[in-house]
């Protein structure tokens, strides 16, 4: 299967038509928004949205609102990464990032407007008000202490010790919002419980497996492919899972959770063509 590019294409010109500042005096703000949510990228939790959708027989397009503020927090979550306060990165996508252009101050006010006007979009999404309401407290929890908020603090403060510790950090970090891609749309739909088990156990998975392949790439990859120095990771002395299992069972894990996550997906209900592409690509990516 390959990667839904022509959904990747949707959420690329729906980010690009995107505009935030209604006064003069913010338009500044508004270009660091836009530097950093433009700077490019598969768009992998805005595209297991909208290719959600389409498992479920939905027109894609539909869900741009949904796509467009998961790709606005995802984008809100990288800003801050990167200030010198946490991961203290100069180059993301290969470009300077944030802080480095703009000063650390509009940096994190950057952030905090993309993740404002992510709330604002989900709200303009089409659907029963209830709902809507339920899939953004699912957004919200998967965003905030008990999702990818509360992964970066447990990665900042560095309490990771064992495989547990690491897939529960992770877990948070990393795979809830990744998870939510899927999970906001079978809300949306209102899709019974029993038939969101091996859609909801598929996206459990893919944010595992693509930390495992986080990690490698980290080690194995040259700089011009992950567009930041590599080796970042264990400049910090932060534990992964090449650290903790070696290169080559970080690879076997990696394969490993690509089979589960797939063999989940073959127990939906609907297309879902498009979803195993995107776990193709994320098993098998090199940036």
């Amino acid at each position: 299967m390959s990667y839904p590019e022509d959904l990747r294409a949707l959420v690329d010109a729906e980010l690009e038509r995107l505009s935030f500042a209604a006064q003069p005096a913010t338009t500044g703000l508004e270009e660091a928004m836009r530097y950093s949510l433009l700077a490019g990228g598969k768009r992998v939790r805005p595209v297991l949205a909208l290719a959600t959708a389409r498992a479920l027989g939905v027109d894609p397009v539909r869900y741009l609102p949904v796509a467009t503020a998961l790709e606005l927090i995802h984008t809100y979550s990288l800003i801050h990464d990167d200030l010198p306060a946490m991961d203290d990165d100069e180059l993301r996508r290969g470009l300077p990032t944030s802080h480095v252009k703009y000063g650390e101050d509009v940096a994190i006010l950057a952030g905090d407007g993309l993740f404002a006007e992510a709330i604002r979009l989900f709200c303009e999404q089409p659907g029963e008000p209830a709902r809507v309401l339920a899939a953004l407290a699912e957004l919200a929890g998967a965003t905030g202490v008990d999702g990818m908020v509360g992964g970066q603090y447990v990665d900042v403060i560095g309490e990771a010790g064992d495989a547990e510790a690491l897939r529960t950090l992770h877990g948070l970090k990393t795979g809830r919002l990744i998870a939510a891609g899927v999970g906001v749309v079978l809300t949306l739909e209102g899709v019974a419980e029993t038939e969101t088990i091996p859609y909801r156990r598929f996206s459990g998975e893919l944010g595992v497996l693509f930390q495992i392949v986080d990690d490698i790439l980290d080690v194995t990859g040259s700089d011009e492919q992950l567009g930041k120095p590599r080796g970042s990771d264990e400049r910090h002395g932060k534990l992964t899972y090449v650290s903790l299992f070696g290169l080559e069972r970080a690879r076997e894990l990696a394969a490993e959770s690509h089979a589960k996550a797939t063999a989940a997906l073959a127990e939906a209900s609907g297309d879902t063509g498009d979803l195993r592409g995107i776990a193709d690509y994320i098993f098998t990516r090199n940036e």
